[in-house]
C-alpha cells in the first residue's frame, strides 16, 4: 500500500554531486501522521546502513555524523517527495541507495532496523550511486 520510488542515481566523479529523489506512490504525506522518511544505503558485501532521516510533517532532520555537511535531506510536501542532495561525493559513498517509510519515533536513530519500518512499507529496488576516483 505504501510505495516509495527512488531515482536520481548514476555515475559521478569524486567531488561531484547528485540529488536523489524519493517519491510517494499511491499515497500522500497527509494520509498518515507521525511517520518519517529515511535514506539508507548498501554497498556490496556490506550491511545496509542509515544515511539521513526526516519527519514527514515537522521536517526534523537527522544525519549520520560522518555525512553531515556533505548531504542534505529535504522534503517537498506538495510533491510528496523527499530529496537527498549529495555533495562532495567520495568513492566510499558508492552503494545502492534506498528510501523507506519509518515510524516517526525511529527517525533520530535512523537505522534500517526491522522494528523501525512502517508496517505498511516494504523495501524497493533502490537507485545505484557510483562514485569514481
Amino acid at each position: 500500500e505504501v510505495h516509495l520510488v527512488e531515482s536520481g542515481g548514476g555515475l559521478v566523479e569524486a567531488g561531484g554531486s547528485l540529488r536523489l529523489s524519493c517519491a510517494a506512490s499511491g499515497f500522500t504525506f497527509d494520509d498518515f501522521d507521525d511517520f518519517a522518511i529515511g535514506w539508507f544505503r548498501q554497498a556490496p558485501g556490506k550491511e545496509r546502513e542509515g544515511v539521513s532521516c526526516i519527519g514527514s510533517s515537522d521536517g526534523s532532520t537527522y544525519y549520520k555524523d560522518f555525512l553531515k555537511g556533505r548531504f542534505i535531506i529535504s522534503s517537498d510536501h506538495a510533491k510528496n517527495t523527499v530529496y537527498l542532495q549529495m555533495n562532495n561525493l567520495k568513492p566510499e559513498d558508492t552503494a545502492v541507495y534506498y528510501c523507506a517509510a519509518l515510524l516517526k519515533l525511529a527517525a533520530p536513530d535512523c537505522r534500517p532496523r526491522g522494528d523501525y519500518i512502517h508496517p505498511l512499507f516494504s523495501w524497493g529496488q533502490g537507485t545505484q550511486v557510483t562514485v569514481s576516483s
